[in-house]
């Protein structure tokens, strides 16, 4: 399956963004732990268990600090797929010789259905989001082992309070930049309810999902982190949904 349009609107804007900071050399500070949501808040690295001996992908890694943080402080292993070749520039610039870590210019469903080694872990921070999961999915569940554990974190409600779609289609959501004018992106904003079938469909079955929302009162952002696992013999019942709230969130 190609690309879809919405997923080439996002291309061309992650594209922009990268060149905008290339252009501003924008200094961006290491992480000290793994944020799922937009703030330093919530579950972190944990949520991933041991890593060392494993292989894992970074999916729509970015500037590839996530990944690094974890080879570094983790002992893991990373490959960091990024279809953005200005963000692509960034993390090479930034991470070209670190060891464990491994920087792939390719289209994230590309690369996983002729990934030739099958991962033990597969995560994603946002990025699930902007690609368009009828291709995503099967590529993903190809690309795990049997058992392999699979964990991303989507957006559930935007900033004017708009929660999720109840169709499997994108919307146009804003992309913030840096002292310039703000990008317009497609995104898949679908309920937990959609996320879980369409990952049963793909043969991945929903271990928990997690609530995260925003910290501060009256911003209305929240998001939802998957934990799932590739299907082997056993069928898992519906996921437990565990709330991580922060004073005065709205419910789900």
């Amino acid at each position: 399956m190609h690309r879809t349009e919405p997923e080439a609107v996002n291309s061309q804007a992650w594209t922009q963004y990268g060149a905008h900071h290339l252009q501003r050399s924008t200094t961006v500070l290491e992480v000290d732990r793994i944020s799922w949501g937009f703030w330093p808040t919530g579950p972190g690295a944990e949520v991933l268990g041991g890593l060392s001996g494993l292989r894992v992908l970074d999916l729509a890694s970015g500037l590839g600090k996530h990944a690094a943080h974890l080879v570094r402080e983790h002992s893991a292993t990373v490959d960091a797929v990024e279809a953005s070749a200005t963000q692509h520039e960034r993390a090479t610039t930034r991470y070209a010789n670190l060891p464990g870590l491994r920087l792939i210019h390719a289209d994230a469903a590309e690369y996983l259905t002729q990934a030739i080694e099958p991962y033990d872990v597969i995560y994603s921070i946002h990025g699930f989001g902007y690609i368009d999961p009828h291709r995503l999915l099967p590529a993903v569940a190809s690309a795990l082992k049997p058992d392999g554990r699979l964990f991303f974190s989507v957006l559930h409600t935007n900033a004017a309070d708009r929660g999720p779609s109840q169709s499997v289609t994108a919307r146009p959501e804003i992309l913030p930049l840096a002292d310039g004018k703000p990008l317009t992106v497609q995104m898949w904003v679908l309920s937990p309810t959609l996320w879980e079938d369409l990952l049963v469909d793909n043969g991945l079955l929903v271990d928990r999902v997690d609530v995260l929302d925003a910290p501060n009162d009256g911003d209305h952002v929240s998001v939802r982190l998957f934990r799932a696992h590739r299907r082997a013999d056993v069928i898992s019942s519906r996921p437990q949904v565990n709330r991580c709230p922060a004073p005065g969130a709205a419910s789900e």
